[in-house]
């Protein structure tokens, strides 16, 4: 049987993880311990394929009302969705504040994995880390997601039970399911 979730941002405890599948024989024991991210049009937009040229720093303001922007050669700002933000914020709070078992993890398919990798180092979240600090996993390049995945799985001994994950497009998602994510 297939588990699917989903986090409603509009309840008072927005990272409210919801079981779709109530008769699962598991119900009671599903733990996420590791949440892992797409980044294109999931944490950010736009798409790396879609900005002109490396990422760029832009400094806006002089002093301490100056704030960094982060754009391509033609000034198109790469921004962090509002969902995104909230949700590695408030993972990060759990961790750190109230000593919960759970990591983020980048899983990815670009074909520019510096670029992804800098925008990471250089966006900044509501709490004040980068997105880099906000992952303790990271599969970057042009491979199938399922292989990220069994990576992760590798690196983290987590079970893809214990995993979920977020993604704009379906096809990756069908395919990390088969996996048991």
């Amino acid at each position: 049987k297939t588990i699917s979730y989903f986090i409603d941002t509009n309840l008072s405890n927005p990272f409210t993880v919801y079981v779709m599948n109530t008769d699962h024989p598991d119900i009671d024991q599903i733990s996420i311990r590791l949440a892992v991210f797409d980044l294109d049009f999931t944490i950010w937009k736009p798409e790396m394929y879609e900005i002109d040229g490396p990422p760029k720093r832009k400094s806006n303001g002089k002093g301490g009302t100056a704030t960094v922007t982060v754009t391509d050669r033609q000034d198109t700002e790469i921004t962090i969705f509002e969902g995104a933000n909230y949700a590695l914020t408030h993972i990060n709070s759990l961790r750190e504040n109230k000593n919960i078992d759970i990591e983020a993890a980048v899983a990815s398919r670009t074909d520019e994995p510096e670029w992804a990798q800098t925008c990471m180092d250089w966006l900044i979240v509501d709490d004040g880390k980068s997105l880099t600090s906000c992952f303790a996993f990271v599969e970057l390049g042009f491979s199938d997601k399922k292989e990220h995945f069994k990576r992760l799985r590798e690196k983290t001994g987590i079970p893809y039970s214990a995993m979920v994950f977020f993604d704009n497009e379906m096809r990756n998602i069908a395919s990390v399911q088969e996996l048991g994510v």
